[in-house]
């Protein structure tokens, strides 16, 4: 657990990529197996379930610090994360105990059947025995939070360098339905995959393109298609059983049964690559119709049949069991064609068609119907490339509609989290109704650290009434608010969601009376809801 603390220290105490895939990487050389294992599985989204509530753990820390609540609520919101307040007000431990990683999160889970005073005098006792910078590491573990800026790339990049073995190869075998308590180290290093009919392939991006198309040259060599709004996923068909997995390796099997008949019209040993919509019937639904679908734990009739499902799929990157990945993408969808060509038409399954264009000029101007189509913009991949692991500059392009825009006033403001703990960063807005402010989004990303810092020394200034670790201020401040789609939502006092939504820039030229109404939102709701 020692050197664990130190590798999450290293890692939280730097912005350099390169010195968290070192640290990593020399963590990953030296640890024993089943610590590695875990430390895999923690920074690729494999953590234990939360055995006990925040509410639970401030109220304890609370008590044994000896304070009273509102100074821990103030502790709390100078500091920005609940795991690092606590391990900072706990009294100093009067024991010591030398537990591995593994053994930390073994009494992590244990946790789980305990009864409330157990797991109380179990927690103590585990705070008690532990130096801060353990304690904070076993705290992160009780709350689930391990965000240290370290992406599943460069997890991967840094086992591949401890380990001697393929980047590509490693992204591959981190995919799946794995944890630690069904596989090894190492296994999981040296397998091929072939034991999980379920994994899937690493997902390739794209990048944002910023300027014209025509710098990418001739049209010719490119494919475009609708950047569809939807949930991107691959769809694995093996051993006579099908598995749907989100680009964010959620398996998805289980929310979307309409799918569940496809191993009996394709060959076994097929992936393909798409987009998870809800289906109108001759085109896709807004992506707020899908919404209705994630958020409910049981799928009714009414729910299936208000937003039925369907794979619009774009790429075939196994195809008989065969891996396609090095082939081209105009071989590939050749192969996708065919495949498809032949299913019934009532099967939940599409080919996502490519947009026909002949020069970009054209493009662009198919470009502009995008929301007529329910897509947010255009996708652009060269026809000549190879599906590659996670984004590579050059080959695959997303060409996105600009977003909607909104000029919205500030009306509360709550302290981030992190680097940005003592900084307002967390902002609602309102538009006008009538002579009063309407509150319908919030955002928090979007604006320099120097316009953070000089709108926190306004909102200091200006505090009307406090809420816990918000702020009420006045409706002075009038920033442009960016999103890219819009909703009815009875559960917000506009009637509207955003989806999306940003700051755009601070509208200093601006006054409050010059913001948005009520009625402007509601138009827009009309026009692109």
């Amino acid at each position: 657990m020692k050197a664990f603390a130190a590798l999450f220290a290293a890692l939280d105490g730097t912005t350099a990529t390169n010195a968290k895939v070192d640290a990593l990487a020399a963590y990953l050389r030296t640890a024993p197996d089943d610590d590695r294992l875990w430390c895999v599985a923690l920074f690729s989204g494999r953590r234990p379930k939360r055995a006990v509530t925040t509410t639970r753990l401030t109220e304890w820390a609370t008590e044994l610090a000896g304070i009273p609540p509102w100074l821990f609520t103030e502790s709390y919101s100078v500091v920005g994360d609940l795991a690092e307040t606590i391990a900072h007000l706990l009294p100093p431990p009067t024991q010591t105990r030398d537990l591995t990683l593994t053994q930390t999160i073994a009494e992590v889970r244990a946790l789980a059947a305990m009864d409330d005073t157990t797991r109380r005098a179990r927690i103590i006792a585990l705070w008690d025995a532990l130096p801060t910078d353990q304690r904070l590491v076993f705290n992160k573990l009780l709350t689930g939070g391990f965000r240290l800026g370290l992406s599943q790339k460069l997890m991967t990049r840094a086992l591949a360098m401890a380990t001697d073995t393929p980047e590509a190869d490693i992204a591959h075998r981190l995919m799946g339905d794995w944890t630690p308590d069904t596989t090894t180290f190492a296994a999981l290093i040296a397998g091929d995959g072939t034991g999980d009919l379920s994994r899937p392939y690493p997902f390739a991006l794209a990048h944002g393109l910023e300027g014209a198309p025509e710098a990418l040259g001739p049209a010719a060599d490119w494919l475009a298609e609708w950047k569809w709004d939807g949930i991107r996923g691959q769809l694995v068909l093996r051993g006579g059983a099908h598995h749907l997995w989100s680009r964010g390796e959620d398996l998805l099997t289980d929310r979307f049964p309409e799918f569940a008949a496809l191993p009996d019209f394709l060959p076994p040993g097929t992936v393909l690559d798409g987009e998870i919509v809800a289906w109108g019937g001759a085109a896709p639904l807004p992506f707020a119709a899908l919404q209705t679908r994630i958020a409910r734990k049981t799928l009714t009739k009414k729910v299936l049949a208000d937003a039925p499902a369907a794979f619009l799929a774009y790429d075939l990157l196994e195809h008989e069991g065969r891996d396609l990945r090095d082939a081209s993408l105009s071989d590939r969808r050749a192969l996708l064609t065919a495949l498809l060509a032949p299913l019934p038409a009532a099967l939940p399954l599409r080919l996502s068609p490519e947009v026909a264009f002949t020069d970009w000029a054209m493009l662009a101007a198919t470009r502009a119907t995008a929301r007529d189509a329910t897509a947010e913009g255009l996708m652009l991949k060269r026809r000549a490339s190879r599906y590659f692991i996670g984004r590579k500059v050059g080959d695959w392009w997303k060409w996105k509609l600009d977003p909607l825009t909104i000029d919205a006033v500030m009306i509360y403001a709550q302290a981030g989290h992190g680097r940005r703990a003592t900084l307002y960063t967390d902002f609602t807005f309102a538009v006008r109704d009538g002579n009063g402010l309407v509150p319908f989004t919030k955002a928090y990303s979007g604006l320099t650290d120097a316009e953070f810092r000089e709108i926190t020394t306004w909102v200091r200034a200006h505090t009307l009434q406090k809420f816990g670790p918000v702020r009420a201020v006045p409706g002075e401040l009038v920033f442009e608010i960016a999103f890219e789609g819009i909703q009815a939502s009875p559960r917000h006092k506009s009637g509207v969601a955003l989806r999306f939504p940003r700051i755009l820039r601070w509208r200093r030229d601006k006054k409050p009376d010059q913001a948005d109404t009520l009625d402007h939102l509601k138009a827009m709701l009309a026009q692109y809801g």
